[in-house]
């Protein structure tokens, strides 16, 4: 069986290396997740140039982490619905609304709402929204342009999803207690 073995900053490939390092800055680890993707110089360098893009953008960071949950779990990538548990709830996301997101719901906060609706739309649609969709996450307080970065945060979630999904990472012991499964969370 074809198996991604987790790459050190030591051993990775010498191009997937500067990306672990501005990884590792920011996320203070190299998530096991990261450590796998570094076997392409491609993927994790998409991957973090992608999400440096997006963390200085307008959304913030619990809209990112209220993000990228929804999408890891529309996705159904049991590593990253873990990991962003364990953010969001780090970064205050309300736990009820965290729980909402992991069990395929809304959350009660109508910003938030939006913002998964959003999302959740654009992964169903593969883009295709309804006018309406877009008018009722702009009356919850976004911008129209906010709509488009939420396609940014989309890619990004899409890179770690579906390398997630087929690489298997061992969940990182700081986010085992946010354990999910696709079967039931």
């Amino acid at each position: 069986m074809t198996t991604y073995e987790p790459q050190t900053l030591e051993a990775a490939p010498e191009k997937s290396r500067g990306a672990m390092q501005r990884l590792k800055a920011t996320a203070g680890m190299v998530p096991n997740l990261a450590a796998r993707m570094s076997n392409s110089p491609t993927l994790i360098e998409a991957f973090v140039t992608l999400r440096e893009i997006v963390q200085a953008g307008t959304l913030d960071a619990k809209e990112r982490e209220t993000l990228g949950l929804t999408n890891a779990v529309e996705n159904g990538c049991e590593w990253c619905v873990a990991f962003h548990s364990f953010v969001a709830l780090k970064l205050g996301v309300d736990q009820d609304a965290v729980e909402q997101v992991r069990a395929g719901k809304e959350p009660a906060d109508p910003r938030l709402r939006a913002l998964v609706r959003l999302s959740r739309q654009l992964i169903a649609t593969r883009g295709r929204l309804d006018p309406a969709d877009l008018d009722a996450f702009v009356a919850a307080g976004f911008s129209k342009d906010q709509a488009l970065e939420v396609i940014a945060a989309l890619a990004v979630s899409l890179l770690a999803n579906y390398a997630g999904n087929f690489v298997d990472p061992e969940l990182d012991p700081p986010f085992r207690d946010q354990r999910w499964s696709r079967d039931g969370h």
